[in-house]
């Protein structure tokens, strides 16, 4: 140990720091006093460590070492200078006893040859001698000594941090845990505070903006005379034909100003750096489009400070709320077009909810909660080419896509069918090619029950296609190669494009270049199989580049451009100019998207966006440039609708089905057509489940989304052709089982009279049980309801196609006919108008009653169950929706009220109704009320709609397009949401003149229009507007109009000069008239595949049908109808006209056609239908 500590003395004796060196060489002074050193080689060591040390002091010129060194080297040199014969080895060395000047006399000593020389050769071995028995006798102990030191250390440091953690333990547990705990009850309460109190400010700026566009507006009472500009954007709602068409004021309108600056390079410098610093996604974060006003200023934006447990402990409060027991959750994400929305699935017993937990503003929030009777289908949906979604349909028209696992999927949808939902019309976990085989519908294409429109949509959702995933948007095709006519000939093949051919190859010219790319493909690692294409002709860039200029799509399209608008050359700017690049290159395959055969407005730009301008001819891009054979977007959405139900289209559509959706989608026939894509874009190639790797799986990911996703393949062998409308005719004819489709045979329209009332008390209102539409299949009504004049109310049976007898109808006897009770205000003329049956057709819901009532009568027992007051004047009309969730009543008051219908298969109590029955104060109970399984009145009104300056005079409604139309005294009609209740536009007719307009009938069609008629002093009319407010056609006709129905995209019109008449909505133009020569009070159209027209004259109802010649069954179907238990007989029938002609001339004119018809049918058996056709043509 002291041989360890002298040599720690000697290395302290050789620091830099002056002060341990001072104190080093005072202690080795002390040691050198105290023992005379006996140990030679001892001596040698510390001899020849300190010379070193001297000798590096003189050398740098340290004094001040040098001064501490030498009294040790002094002392030394004084106790062993026998030892060491100092006087033999060194004569030439100071003398010892000398003193101070032993000092000065060293330092010359040092350097002389003499004393290196004795260091060198007397000392240095004693030292290498002492320092080898160090290192071999001390090394094994230091060792020993260092590893004990080593363990004590360890234990004691492992005890202490029992101590540590023991006390860490008792601290927490009586004093952090409750700290934790009262901070997260604060942090909880204050944040959903906060949350609330956000929430209510986005609601009420919304509702704030709401207002101020109704009090501004141009029907509001502060209405301005220079109006602000609306903006738009697309209504997230689809009708039963799926299409989206509606626009929705868009309150929070971005006009991406710096898009377009980004675009053409003219921000201001300090946009670029910021541009620069932060990347190009600032740009959309920071001006979202939901968060910004007409300024571009950021409103209620979210405080960065607010952390995950926001949206996390918004849960308790929601469950709070809502008392249900959940019975299932599942993670899963809701795909809202190109976004992904983390949340949770909650599925009870009575409802469907989904929890947004992902970090959005309040007013982005994607929340939502419906009940089980809400839903009306349940799709099975694949996401990123995983069959790992599901998709619903509401009754409202609302859908969700949502995506889960694939193990979470099944579970989920086998649950919610196993709550077994009253609505629900289709929910099955068939494949989709079982799907469509088993739907029946490629059979009625082919026999044209119908459209190629609504064929290539059903095919679309078959194989999973929605308007939720830009990735798996639906498919239409180019149908057309001329767009460059003044004068589009549909009869002409020429104008038609090759069906039978992928669009790519469409040019001959193409057909090259694609093959020989196929061919000399080779992947080195052997993974990517050959293609033809590297594009695809579906996917969310091309579904953006065609809606660029509607939102959301805009914004969409920015984000994807990484926060600016496209180059104005490689926007879709001009119809002609991108089928000209279609044509040209076979890199660009995109195919078209439904919006291009139904919404006119997303090929003009609403919102006035700034589009920029083309290089080569420095126009400004606005609206799209449409062909020359189209004089606006309306006349080229219907030219190119009529387009796609031509002919030729119908002949050759089955070819291009193959391609898509057919047996020539994958596999040697794909090959041989010139139709394989790359392989990412195919079910099955990619299996994301069994990637391990998330940055390659989120690259494959990324990969499928923006390439594009092919169809589920539906058909596994050629798709049989459509029936042309001869061959079609033949068949329907031959089978005799269903009735041709009445608008495809108008020159065959026929009709049959029937006793339906008295001339003194007509019926005013006819009406068919509607109930919900189905999937596939619809069966159609069986009861027809009536009421007339008098108020009598009658029930008939209707089927309105037998097999055996054509149709049948009968009337119920006199004894079971019931009278309306309760007074109609003596001011109000009975009509349709005034009368509305719900879904189930069980309850008649009546206006016109004196006290401003809507009463609700029982049509099984003739008498009123309910009465609610919510107009402070007469009700003069009112409508019910398709689906029989809502009612809207017109009054005098000058407003209208949207009423909810508390459907026992929709919601489940009916508390607040007025029960007459039990009496007039009575209020019915929940489980209580009169009307029993049939349906109600809300106790109030949802909504108030204002916006008219005399009173209403009809009313329509439509939930699939979120809509009422009301028509007033005051000549115009308001457009009102039914979500929100403001008014969203107001037009009015074109072309009337005179001091009173007054609005007499509003209907709207499935297809998108709003036609109404007008009349002023000096004529009649009819118009015709899309649901966005755009004219599409006007027309005078003849008489007052008694009635207005749309089939399809025509328009039927009734009149008391005795006409109907049929026309196009787009234009008005008429295709048909029916001349009956007497007054009609009214007509209606019956839903179904095939629908019928039947009119109502002067106490009798005429059925219109189409006459089928040259087939027995013609007379069979006549038989039918005069020969049923509960119809008129033949001379019943041709009765109708005897109160409009003479007596004499009617008898004469029936037997003559009689015997007529008895001639043909005795000497000429085999001429059925000929005897049938002269009679008509003799007798009508």
């Amino acid at each position: 140990m002291k041989r360890v500590c002298l040599g720690l003395l000697i290395q302290c004796s050789h620091s830099t720091d002056p002060s341990i060196v001072a104190m080093a060489t005072a202690k080795l002074h002390y040691i050198l006093q105290c023992r005379t050193p006996t140990d030679a080689e001892e001596v040698g060591y510390l001899v020849y460590r300190l010379s070193g040390a001297l000798e590096n002091a003189i050398e740098v010129g340290n004094s001040e070492e040098y001064s501490f060194l030498i009294p040790v080297m002094k002392a030394l040199l004084e106790k062993t200078e026998t030892m060491l014969g100092l006087l033999v080895n060194v004569p030439n060395l100071p003398p010892l006893s000398s003193g101070p000047v032993f000092f000065h006399e060293f330092q010359m000593f040092a350097g002389h040859k003499q004393w290196q020389t004795f260091i060198k050769k007397r000392i240095k071995p004693l030292h290498d001698a002492y320092q080898k028995e160090i290192e071999v006798t001390l090394c094994e102990p230091l060792n020993t000594f260092w590893a004990e030191c080593y363990e004590s250390c360890k234990r004691t440091g492992k005890l202490c941090k029992e101590i540590e953690m023991e006390s860490r333990t008792k601290f927490q547990e009586k004093i952090i845990m409750p700290w934790r705990y009262r901070q997260s009850e604060e942090i909880h309460r204050q944040n959903a505070a906060l949350a609330t109190l956000k929430a209510d400010e986005v609601k009420c700026d919304r509702l704030y903006r709401q207002f101020r566009r109704s009090l501004y507006g141009a029907r509001g009472p502060w209405s301005k005379s220079k109006l602000d500009q609306d903006h738009w954007k697309l209504l997230n709602r689809e009708n039963f034909n799926r299409m989206r068409m509606k626009l929705d004021p868009n309150l929070y309108h971005n006009p991406h100003t710096m898009a377009a600056n980004l675009r053409d390079n003219t921000t201001l410098d300090d946009d670029r750096r910021l541009s620069a610093d932060f990347g190009p996604a600032i740009i959309p974060s920071a001006t979202p489009l939901d968060i910004t006003d007409e300024e571009g200023f950021v409103v209620l934006e979210e405080d960065l400070r607010f952390s995950q447990e926001v949206s996390i402990l918004e849960e308790p409060q929601a469950q709070e709320v809502d008392r249900e027991k959940i019975i299932i959750s599942y993670e899963c994400e809701l795909i809202v077009l190109m976004s992904r929305i983390k949340g949770k699935l909650e599925i009870s017993a009575t409802s469907v909810a989904f929890v947004d937990q992902s970090q959005q503003q309040q007013d982005q929030r994607h929340d939502f909660k419906f009940s089980l009777a809400l839903l009306r289908e349940i799709h099975l949906r694949k996401y990123n080419l995983r069959r790992s979604a599901l998709e619903i349909f509401l009754v409202d028209q609302r859908s969700y896509f949502i995506n889960l696992t694939t193990k979470t999927r099944n579970k989920a949808f086998s649950k919610i069918l196993g709550l077994q939902p009253p609505n629900i019309q289709y929910g099955s976990g068939r494949a989709p090619s079982e799907l469509l085989k088993a739907s029946g519908l490629t059979q009625k294409w082919v026999n044209r029950e119908i459209s190629n429109f609504d064929y290539l949509m059903h095919l679309n959702t078959i194989a999973g296609r929605t308007h939720n995933d830009l990735s798996q948007y639906p498919i239409f095709p180019w149908i057309l190669a001329d767009y460059t006519s003044e004068i589009l000939d549909l009869t002409d093949p020429k104008s038609f494009r090759d069906l039978s051919k992928p669009i790519g190859v469409v040019n001959p010219k193409n057909e090259i270049e694609v093959r020989s790319k196929y061919e000399n493909f080779e992947d080195p690692s052997g993974v990517i199989p050959k293609f033809h294409y590297g594009t695809h002709y579906s996917n969310s860039a091309g579904v953006l580049h065609y809606l660029l200029r509607i939102e959301p799509f805009t914004t969409l399209h920015v984000e994807l451009q990484s926060g600016r608008f496209d180059v104005a050359d490689r926007q879709f700017h001009s119809i002609n100019q991108t089928w000209r690049q279609l044509m040209d290159s076979p890199n660009d395959v995109k195919e078209l998207i439904p919006e291009f055969f139904y919404m006119p407005d997303f090929l003009r730009n609403i919102n006035g966006l700034d589009l920029g301008m083309l290089q080569t001819t420095k126009e400004k891009i606005s609206d799209v440039i449409l062909p020359p054979w189209a004089q606006s977007p309306e006349s080229f959405i219907a030219i190119h609708r009529r387009a796609l139900e031509s002919d030729y289209v119908s002949a050759n559509l089955h070819h291009w089905i193959d391609l898509i959706f057919g047996y020539k989608q994958k596999g040697r026939a794909a090959i041989e057509a010139l139709n394989v894509f790359y392989y990412c874009s195919y079910e099955g190639a990619v299996d994301l489940d069994k990637i391990t790797d998330a940055k390659e799986r989120e690259a494959i990911e990324g990969m499928i989304n923006n390439f594009g996703q092919t169809p589920s393949q539906l058909l596994r062998e050629a798709h049989p052709r459509r029936l042309t409308s001869d061959e079609c005719l033949v068949r329907l004819l031959r089978n005799d089982i269903k009735r041709p489709e009445f608008i495809n045979y108008l020159d065959r329209v026929s009709s049959v009279y029937c006793d339906l009332s008295t001339e003194k008390d007509p019926v005013v209102y006819l009406s068919v049980p509607r109930t919900p539409q189905r999937s596939f299949l619809q069966s159609g009504p069986d009861v027809l309801i009536s009421v007339t004049r008098s108020g009598t109310l009658s029930t008939h049976t209707w089927a309105p196609y037998d097999k055996e007898k054509g149709f049948i109808f009968g009337t119920d006897s006199a004894k079971t006919r019931k009278v309306l009770t309760g007074a109609f205000h003596p001011a109000v003329k009975l009509s349709g108008k005034l009368f509305a049956l719900n879904l189930e057709g069980k309850l008649l819901y009546t206006g016109g009653i004196w006290d401003c009532s809507l009463k609700v009568f029982s049509v099984h027992k003739g008498r009123a169950v309910a009465s609610v007051v919510a107009h402070s004047d007469v009700i003069t009309c009112l409508a019910i929706d398709s689906g029989g969730m809502y009612l809207v009543t017109g009054s005098r008051d000058c407003t209208c009220v949207l009423w909810s219908i508390s459907n026992t298969n929709l919601t489940q109590s009916s508390v607040g109704l007025v029960n007459l029955a039990a009496g007039a104060a009575a209020v019915a109970s929940p489980s209580g009320s009169s009307g029993g399984a049939a349906s109600l009145l809300a106790p109030q009104p949802l909504k108030a709609l204002h916006g008219h300056e005399s009173a209403i005079s009809a009313v329509a409604i439509m939930t699939e397009f979120d809509l009422v139309a009301s028509g007033s005294m005051d000549g115009t009609v308001n457009l009102y949401s039914i979500e929100s209740g403001q008014l969203i536009r107001t037009v009015s007719p074109l072309g009337c003149t005179g001091v009173t307009i007054e609005i007499s009938f509003v209907t709207i069609s499935y297809q998108g229009h709003v036609a109404f008629s007008a009349l002023d002093d000096t004529s009649y009319s009819v118009h015709a507007f899309t649901v966005n407010g755009v004219h599409v056609g006007s027309k005078y006709v003849s008489g007052r109009v008694t009635s207005l129905a749309t089939i399809s995209d025509l328009l039927v019109v009734s009149d008391d000069a005795g006409d109907i008449t049929i026309s196009r909505l787009n234009g008005l133009k008429p295709i048909f008239d029916i001349p009956l020569h007497v007054p009609i009070d009214l007509f209606v159209v019956f839903p179904g595949p095939s629908p019928l027209l039947v009119s109502v004259l002067v106490g009798f109802l005429s059925v219109f049908f189409v006459v089928v010649p040259l087939t027995r069954g013609c007379l069979s179907f006549f038989c039918g109808v005069i020969g049923c238990s509960r119809v008129h007989s033949l001379l019943a029938v041709c009765l109708a006209p005897v109160k409009f002609y003479s007596f004499l001339f009617f008898y004469i004119r029936f037997f003559i056609s009689y015997f007529i018809l008895q001639f043909y049918i005795y000497f000429f058996p085999w001429c059925w239908s000929q005897s049938i056709l002269v009679y008509f043509k003799f007798y009508s």
